[in-house]
């Protein structure tokens, strides 16, 4: 898969602040990994950025990166609604590729980009590194164990209140319907979807409704959705990001017992049931995307490891993102 490297060389397009602590520091912290080159059409920002995370090299056109002879990998860590346009060059160059979550706004491009990479064989990855997290392994060892059983549904409740940048109606690309169409949706509801996915199995039907109940921006601000998965699992999730409070709670039931935790907060997983209770903090890495990088590096080394996170994972978490959105 990578021939007889020892070394693979990345670089990354768009090193923003997703990149400062929670996902650029990994590639230059695994072994096996090198951090090279980063691209950012703000010269001085990306000046900074190289000078600070120690990086040799530094472009402002993305192409140019991508076309490094010696750049073998490609992260892309920029705003969705450019994930194809960069998705697309960099498996034209047929160099690996990592892109950021979602893979890309809508259910049809993200099928562009997979189909692209899966043409030349070319192996890509999507940052919902959840899946490769110690605190959501723990809950899949608690259900593989049948600790509560047979599971019979999930259900999610995300609210959040809307911050100072919402009210005040600075532009936040977030919220803007024409790079994200469900706002802090896309961005959030994400990574619990395609998580359920990894805990619970595929989804096969889903419906949802979505409006903008607030009108402070462009985007829909209150999701709500239902949805069963392959084998037979029911889901529920609300999301709604105009309440007066922040709450984030999870629970997968079971014939036996059931789960709770949260997607985001840094609180207690819980498993009651009737054979064992345990309540566990499981403290996140600095680095949070550091186990979802090290295992890109097992699963680029070593040809029998499966990523948790692929193209394919990803474009099935597209595909659930859009039937609730009604794009679909």
């Amino acid at each position: 898969m990578v021939g007889n490297k020892k070394v693979i060389n990345w670089g990354i397009i768009g090193c923003g602040d997703v990149t400062e602590v929670k996902s650029g520091p990994p590639y230059k912290l695994t072994n096996g990994f090198n951090l090279k080159a980063v691209m950012r059409r703000d010269e001085d920002k990306l000046k900074d950025y190289a000078t600070r995370h120690q990086i040799e090299t530094y472009y402002t056109n993305a192409d140019d990166l991508i076309n490094d002879p010696t750049i073998d990998a490609v992260y892309i860590a920029t705003p969705p609604d450019t994930h194809k346009f960069y998705g697309l060059k960099v498996a034209k160059a047929k160099k690996v590729c990592c892109i950021e979550k979602p893979l890309s706004p809508s259910y049809a491009d993200s099928l562009v980009v997979y189909n692209a990479f899966k043409e030349t064989n070319t192996p890509l990855f999507v940052a919902y590194y959840r899946r490769s997290l110690p605190r959501f392994l723990k809950i899949k060892e608690w259900l593989d164990d049948g600790f509560i059983g047979d599971v019979r549904h999930v259900s999610w409740q995300l609210n959040k209140y809307p911050c100072d940048k919402d009210l005040s109606g600075d532009y936040n690309w977030r919220t803007d319907a024409k790079v994200a169409n469900g706002g802090y949706f896309d961005d959030l509801a994400s990574h619990g979807l395609d998580l359920f996915t990894y805990l619970l199995g595929n989804i096969k039907d889903v419906k949802g409704i979505s409006l903008n109940q607030q009108h402070l921006y462009t985007a829909n601000d209150a999701i709500t959705a239902c949805w069963v998965h392959d084998n037979g699992i029911t889901g529920s999730g609300t999301w709604n990001f105009g309440c007066s409070t922040y709450d984030d709670k999870v629970i997968i039931y079971g014939s036996k017992g059931h789960i709770e935790f949260p997607i985001f907060k840094d609180e207690f997983v819980i498993l009651e049931s009737n054979t064992k209770t345990e309540s566990l903090f499981i403290e996140n890495p600095k680095h949070v995307q550091m186990y979802h990088v090290e295992n890109l590096k097992t699963a680029l080394f070593s040809p029998e490891f499966t990523h948790p996170s692929t193209g394919e994972t990803a474009l099935h978490t597209s595909w659930v993102m859009d039937k609730i959105l009604g794009k679909i």
